[in-house]
């Protein structure tokens, strides 16, 4: 429920007028689980807001552009603190879900520094949310930040209001069904309802899961609500959250995957179980289609499988669409050899995030060549007009992934070190390096190959492919001014100028 709640705010403040800014953290979103994007996107906002806060913000910027790369102390008070202050604007921001950003602070770094700010914008108010991780509890603890703060904790509302919630929303959405199916009257019974709210245990995300299960329109409601019923009940737990004895959102999940893939031919598990591994463990969010492209699969074969699912998803009708869980429940469940304890179903991410890996290999090495985008010659990123046309046109959703994230499939924890995957990555250094650099120029992400260079040199160690992705990484470093402002000057400036003995110079 926070993310609703705090959407409702904004919502409702902004209608107000009061509404300064908000950031809603999201873990499926690189650029929205990144500390270091909260600052510049609020003062973005304040300044499109606010006249007063744009006469100063702007000459800020434009005299010291480099202060979004500065560290969250420097942007709060540059870029938020500083220009509130001159401004006397008086407003509220919102930011939802902390938990879901990456931070390794023992204390959130982002309430550690408003907790030394917070006197000195009296005028502005704070709205934020987060899962009480331990993190976030020593965050609100900090003394000045614990002094300005009114805490408001969601699980201790009492259990009879959420109840009843619970229960409206289920004959809500019992009444619009019925509505279309006139064969429902009289349905369900009450004692349906009284179990249903019992399982739901307080748990909205339960009762919307299952609305949508019994929703499902190739299949009779009475016949889905009573094979629900009778699933059976686990004692798991949801998180670290101990749930009525008899209620979990793991029994739901069980039963919504055995309904979708429990008559199928068990030689179409390794299958589902991939495209499911897609959806759970994508650096971004990946679209149908693009999980059928970096998996091998058909487009069909994907969106089948997914739409038997829909009530865990968020699935658009397009294939292009982007796809993702309803909840963080389900991943979590999903992955979890204690939770979700049918083999049939279970993702692993070390095997996944694997086979990703090496679907991103695969078309990087099927499709990337010199120029892709058709750019003139010598030309600067700059200096092509219709550049965000091109790259749409030549280069697809999929390679695009591909090229952003590939590192992110490679270095997580559960990724082996093998040699099958150090020799697909040395082969992609020797045939493909400058002309991905080309691409990540044109998209505006260079630094993606800073990160995913550093990255890998680490996690090669002693491997005989650590040679050349060090002076890959050299090269990358010494020419990334170049590298970031022109895609084409990759070869007219940087490999015209790098070392005789640079082996990237001597391979392309």
């Amino acid at each position: 429920g926070k993310s609703t709640i705090a959407q409702t705010i904004a919502e409702r403040i902004f209608a107000d007028g009061q509404l300064g800014a908000s950031f809603f953290c999201s873990r499926d979103f690189e650029d929205r689980r990144n500390l270091h994007f909260i600052f510049p996107t609020l003062a973005v906002q304040l300044a499109r807001r606010y006249t007063e806060f744009r006469s100063i913000f702007v000459p800020l910027v434009r005299s010291d552009p480099a202060i979004v790369d500065e560290s969250l102390y420097n942007q709060m008070r540059k870029l938020i603190v500083e220009p509130l202050e001159e401004s006397g604007i008086s407003t509220v921001i919102v930011i939802d879900a902390l938990d879901e950003c990456k931070d390794v602070e023992p204390a959130s770094a982002i309430l550690t520094v408003l907790g030394q700010f917070v006197s000195e914008v009296p005028k502005v108010k704070f709205f934020l949310t987060g899962r009480p991780e331990p993190r976030i509890r020593e965050g609100f603890r900090i003394p000045l930040l614990a002094e300005a703060t009114d805490v408001f904790v969601l699980h201790e509302v009492e259990s009879s209001q959420v109840d009843n919630d619970i229960r409206l929303f289920f004959k809500q959405g019992f009444l619009e069904l019925t509505h279309r199916r006139h064969e429902l009257d009289g349905w369900p019974t009450r004692e349906q309802l009284d179990l249903l709210c019992e399982r739901a245990a307080g748990l909205f995300v339960y009762a919307v899961a299952t609305v949508q299960f019994i929703d499902h329109r190739n299949n009779d409601p009475k016949r889905q609500l009573d094979r629900l019923l009778r699933s059976p009940e686990s004692s798991a737990r949801e998180g670290k959250t101990r749930l009525k004895a008899n209620t979990t959102l793991d029994s739901l999940y069980t039963s919504i995957l055995h309904e979708a893939f429990g008559d199928d031919d068990p030689e179409d598990d390794p299958k589902n179980r991939s495209i499911l591994g897609a959806v759970i463990l994508a650096a971004n969010p990946l679209s149908p289609s693009m999980i059928a492209t970096l998996l091998g699969f058909g487009t069909n074969d994907v969106s089948l499988p997914l739409s038997s699912i829909h009530s865990l998803l968020i699935l658009q009708d397009n294939a292009d669409s982007p796809v993702r869980s309803f909840h963080k429940s389900f991943p979590d469940f999903i992955v979890d050899p204690t939770r979700c304890i049918d083999e049939r179903f279970r993702v692993s991410p070390r095997n996944h995030h694997m086979e990703l890996l090496i679907g991103c290999f695969n078309l990087m090495d099927r499709t990337l060549e010199k120029n892709m985008c058709k750019l003139p010659d010598a030309v600067t990123n700059s200096g092509v007009p219709d550049l965000r046309e091109r790259t749409e046109r030549y280069i697809s959703s999929a390679l695009q992934y591909a090229c952003k994230s590939w590192h992110k499939h490679l270095v997580d924890e559960h990724t082996v070190r093998t040699p099958k995957i150090t020799s697909v990555l040395h082969r992609f250094l020797e045939n493909k390096f400058v002309f991905w650099l080309e691409v990540l120029s044109v998209l505006g992400a260079a630094r993606e190959a800073v990160d995913a260079l550093d990255l890998v040199t680490k996690w090669l160690e002693a491997s005989p492919a650590v040679e050349l992705a060090s002076d890959c990484f050299r090269f990358v470093t010494g020419f990334f001014e170049v590298i970031d402002e022109s895609a084409a000057h990759i070869y007219h400036s940087a490999l015209a100028v790098s070392p005789q003995t640079s082996m990237v110079r001597k391979l392309y």
